[in-house]
């Protein structure tokens, strides 16, 4: 079975397409052709590049693209820098990381909705508590009876209590 590079190669051929040509109808840049025609994938700096190059040059050639992915996946599967997807993160068991990656799936539209409700039913119970345990101000209530003395010293008796 050829490679993908060799496929490639021997589909623009027959369709008698210059690298130019090529590079003008799928917009790649004609060094990543040839380095795609070449087995040359040390040029892309990552595996989407080269998938995505590749899926787009055989779409434009008419060729069978599952099975040149499948294909492509193998021959990547065996460089050593293409083997496997690098880790976009290195692992962390931080609580305060997992929090956080919780709090970035909430749904910040209902959930302010529900806070909002909360608060009102919050505010709600407390005013009925304090209407409820409400005792009218007397300011003079705790006042012992007075008597008024004037500049002179004169003293006037308080009116009685009825």
């Amino acid at each position: 079975m050829s490679t993908v590079a060799e496929q490639l190669r021997a589909a623009r051929e027959a369709k008698q397409l210059t690298i130019a040509q090529v590079a003008e109808i799928t917009k790649i840049r004609t060094d990543h052709i040839r380095a795609l025609e070449e087995g040359n994938f040390n040029v892309f700096s990552a595996p989407i590049y080269i998938r995505g190059s590749v899926k787009n040059y055989a779409l434009r050639l008419k060729l069978d693209v599952p099975q040149i992915m499948a294909a492509l996946d193998a021959e990547l599967g065996r460089t050593e820098k293409f083997s496997e997807p690098p880790p976009l993160s290195e692992e962390s068991s931080k609580p305060i990381d997992r929090l956080m990656f919780l709090l970035s799936k909430l749904n910040w539209k209902f959930g302010a909705i529900g806070a909002a409700a909360v608060g009102v039913v919050l505010i709600a119970f407390v005013v009925s508590f304090a209407w409820r345990h409400h005792k009218p101000a007397n300011a003079l209530a705790g006042l012992q009876p007075a008597v008024y003395q004037s500049a002179n010293a004169q003293t006037l008796p308080l009116p009685a209590r009825r």
